[in-house]
């Protein structure tokens, strides 16, 4: 069970959106690998990272900051956000990413992501983000008419090693993970699942480490940590017990 602490680049900044809107962005550091530093400093053992210019535009925008984290940590790096080609993959993972996460080219293009995990084993993660529980793209403007379940069944036996499932309509305002929708997810498919969006005091950590939870690869956390509604150190602490 891994506790992700989140690091969402806007103009080169870390901050944290509310309900996935570009407008209500609260910046919490203006040095990106400084706070990747701090993060491992903390204990934790991955980092999630999202360039959220780039889920917008389509291409990569805040690859500076993305760099300077890469060089100032040891832990191993997740990031997400206008990556949509297998180049852009390529490119990234040469740099120094553990995984690379695809979400809107997940929708638009499965095979691609198919694809990408042949290349790439291992490295390939999906971004599944929900808002009113149909699947949403273009950085959460637009919404499909896909259901979570039936996006997530298509990537099956393709080598895709997680599911990054983020409930938009809990994103950034502290209401809890929504548990239900993540742990039907994870029943459904064999994919490795981690929550996102909502995670907002110690009972979130209370609730992934309880048994039914235990089959999620882990929860990725953002304004709780940075407004210091969880104690870090409790927090792995918990998660160490529970292991």
């Amino acid at each position: 069970m891994i506790l992700f602490p989140a690091i969402d680049l806007k103009d080169g900044q870390c901050v944290r959106l509310k309900l996935g809107d570009m407008a209500q962005a609260t910046v919490y550091n203006e040095d990106p690998g400084a706070q990747a530093k701090a993060f491992e400093d903390q204990g934790f053992k991955w980092l999630h990272v999202v360039d959220l210019n780039g889920a917008f535009q389509g291409e990569s925008v805040n690859g500076h900051a993305v760099e300077a984290i890469l060089k100032v940590t040891k832990n191993p790096v997740q990031l997400g956000g206008g990556i949509r080609t297998l180049a852009h993959i390529e490119t990234w993972l040469s740099k120094g990413l553990a995984r690379v996460i695809l979400g809107t080219v997940a929708v638009r293009n499965p095979a691609l992501v198919k694809e990408a995990c042949k290349l790439f084993p291992g490295k390939v993660a999906v971004g599944i983000d929900a808002k009113g529980g149909k699947v949403a793209v273009e950085g959460w403007a637009e919404a499909s008419s896909l259901e979570v379940i039936e996006l997530a069944k298509q990537f099956e036996g393709a080598g895709v090693s997680a599911i990054i499932y983020t409930d938009i309509d809990r994103d950034g305002i502290l209401t809890g993970i929504n548990w239900e929708g993540t742990l039907a997810l994870a029943d459904a498919v064999s994919i490795p699942v981690i929550a996102s969006g909502g995670l907002a005091s110690i009972k979130d950590i209370q609730r992934m480490v309880q048994p039914d939870a235990k089959k999620l690869e882990g929860a990725i956390t953002g304004r709780a940590l940075y407004d210091g509604r969880i104690d870090p150190a409790e927090a792995l602490r918990m998660i160490a017990r529970a292991a």
